[in-house]
């Protein structure tokens, strides 16, 4: 009974844990883009009916990709690859940060319907946390100067964030608490990870040869096709915003 009691409060504790990180990426998001609109002069609204529908659209779209996950040579199979940033990416640099966030956490929500889990809700908080972190820097960036130029800037710098933060939250948090949750020791789980590579052999060594490169693997790939097909997408997008102020910055990246 005990052993119950402790599972459900560390669920719950975990649950928490999760929404107070939703909350607080909302609310880095909001607060950079009001800032960035205010700072251009741009009067159009952070959502509107007809953002909000293709924000759906393009969250549907994550969600799918996200159940295509790829095994990665040098990881365990526990860490995989999807390309569901992708639709997010996208989103993000049309509409901004707060839709990037949006993305995630209702491409979490449909997954989570799918296909539920099998990580106790540790991956799903993993992707939705390191894929704002890569979203979030890449928007903020272009947000300020919607050029060529800036767009590959922030695709560096959300690349280089997300590499680094994944990498230290893996090891400070997400894996002690998937071994929690999961029942694995923490043990088990470097060894998997020394299966593959007999260089690790400790958190420290799994989240730098196995974490780090998967993340940047997977934010130079998202990066390069998103730079290629935005230019074309961008109208079809931009359609859906409300008639409001022009940019004056907005030479952007459909001029190139």
């Amino acid at each position: 009974m005990s052993e119950l009691l402790q599972s459900i409060q560390e669920n719950v504790v975990f649950l928490l844990e999760f929404l107070a990180l939703v909350c607080a990426l909302f609310l880095a998001a909001y607060g950079a883009e009001k800032w960035a609109k205010k700072a251009s002069g741009d009067t159009q609204r952070i959502l509107s009916t007809r953002k909000i529908a293709v924000i759906g659209v393009l969250s549907a779209i994550s969600a799918i990709l996200m159940l295509f996950e790829f095994p990665v040579p040098f990881a365990p199979p526990f860490y995989e690859i999807d390309f569901s940033e992708l639709p997010a990416l996208i989103g993000t640099f049309a509409y901004g940060p707060v839709a990037g966030v949006m993305i995630e956490l209702c491409k979490i929500i449909l997954k989570l319907l799918m296909k539920g889990t099998s990580t106790a809700f540790v991956g799903d908080l993993a992707n939705f946390v390191i894929g704002c972190s890569y979203l979030l820097p890449a928007s903020i960036i272009y947000l300020f100067k919607k050029t060529r130029k800036n767009a590959v800037i922030g695709c560096i710098a959300g690349t280089l964030v997300m590499t680094v933060f994944g990498t230290a939250f893996n090891a400070v948090y997400l894996l002690p608490k998937f071994a929690q949750l999961y029942g694995m020791p923490l043990d088990a789980i470097i060894g998997m990870g020394t299966a593959i590579n007999p260089a690790i052999n400790s958190v420290a060594s799994l989240v730098i040869l196995a974490v780090a490169p998967l993340n940047v693997l997977k934010g130079t790939t998202v990066s390069v096709i998103t730079l290629l097909v935005y230019k074309k997408l961008s109208p079809v997008l931009k359609a859906a915003e409300p008639a409001g102020r022009v940019r004056t910055k907005e030479k952007n990246m459909v001029k190139g």
